[in-house]
């Protein structure tokens, strides 16, 4: 029996290497000789750029950059010289994942780790960029990246911004002078793993601001914040993008890179699947196992189980979703091609405690799916 594993990862808890590794142990328990195809995914946020590295076989670089909060860090970003394309993860340098739970800060965590990142493509040669977005702490709109690229966002006085989208309320000026040259020759395809415009009830702050720290009142201060600065950018572009389906991802970020490198947005499991061939794994294979931190309703706007589900649905290849938690509105997913989902958790249990067993019970989870697949096979 050939099963293809292709998971993303799960947020706080494994990545998506590790979440296969897992699933594979599951499935030997049950039977020792199927032939599992290991297949690590992402949709744009973390872990993507390791699928990336792994399928082109591009060098993987690491830089010291800024995180979230301003902190330096290394982050990993791959360079392919032959084609002078750059893979760079968001998520590398502004991730949620890296920072305490008591340390998210929808209002001042910034993407100047991000602008650092393609400084250093830019320094390397890059003439391609395939940007993953995803998994980010941010809500500023993609300014930190601009202000490490050599823009200005100023205050009334003329001074120069602090990080954060809610200093974007203060924005009085954006001076794009000093911005790069470079990036006008600078191809970018960026990975959006979201399909939801910047602003309003389903944009970056409304949606996704509560995830990174934000309370209601800053929810709807962060939201007038970056319709501040979407005002001010359309006004220097000439374009405004703010209702872009894709714009709200990663705290606005789709929208920076649109807007100031002329990037196509497109669904980040379809980039990843294409780079990866998914379609020849996918034959021969009798099942697809595949999953995330959570499977909901939202999963539809183009998460990494959905968009595996769709491909192998051409195929006539059934997949199971294997998710850390079944959400409102999963039941959708059964429309798209996902013939079963189950949760991880074999009983009640703390968040804690349901991050840290991860591994156990996604092998336990992948176990019983191979048992039940094979007593069905007998009967």
């Amino acid at each position: 029996m050939k099963i293809l594993i292709a998971p993303d990862s799960y947020k706080d808890a494994l990545p998506a290497r590790d979440a296969t590794d897992a699933i594979a142990r599951g499935l030997r328990r049950a039977l020792p000789e199927v032939e599992a195809i290991r297949c690590p995914m992402g949709d744009g946020g973390e872990g993507t750029l390791d699928a990336l590295l792994a399928a082109t076989g591009a060098e993987r670089r690491k830089t010291e950059v800024q995180d979230a909060l301003g902190r330096p860090r290394p982050a990993a970003w791959g360079w392919q010289p032959a084609t002078r394309s750059a893979f760079i993860e968001l998520a590398e340098a502004s991730g949620l994942q890296q920072l305490a739970r008591d340390e998210r800060s929808a209002m001042h965590s910034t993407t100047h780790g991000v602008g650092e990142l393609i400084g250093e493509a830019l320094d390397a040669g890059a003439e391609r960029l395939l940007l993953t977005l995803g998994g980010s702490a941010t809500n500023d709109a993609g300014a930190g990246m601009l202000q490490a690229l050599g823009a200005r966002l100023l205050d009334a006085a003329g001074q120069e911004l602090p990080a954060g989208g809610a200093a974007l309320e203060r924005l009085e000026r954006l001076d794009l002078a000093g911005l790069d040259p470079r990036l006008a020759g600078l191809k970018v395809d960026t990975a959006v793993d979201v399909d939801n415009p910047l602003l309003g009830h389903r944009g970056a702050s409304a949606v996704f601001g509560p995830q990174k720290g934000a309370t209601a009142e800053e929810v709807t201060r962060l939201d007038a914040a970056l319709a501040r600065f979407a005002y001010f950018a359309a006004s220097a572009l000439g374009v405004d993008h703010r209702g872009l389906p894709g714009a709200g991802a990663a705290g606005g970020m789709g929208f920076a890179a649109r807007a100031f490198l002329g990037a196509e947005l497109r669904p980040g499991i379809e980039l990843v699947m294409n780079q990866v061939g998914f379609d020849a794994l996918l034959d021969d294979a009798e099942l697809v196992i595949t999953g995330e931190g959570q499977l909901d309703g939202q999963s539809l706007a183009g998460k990494t189980p959905v968009g595996i589900a769709r491909r192998a649905r051409l195929w006539g290849v059934p997949v199971v979703a294997l998710a850390g938690r079944l959400g409102e509105g999963w039941q959708a997913a059964h429309d798209e091609g996902i013939s079963a989902a189950f949760a991880l958790a074999d009983g009640p249990m703390s968040l804690d405690e349901a991050l840290s067993r991860c591994a156990e019970l996604l092998a336990d989870r992948a176990e019983s799916v191979v048992r039940l697949l094979t007593a069905c096979r007998r009967a």
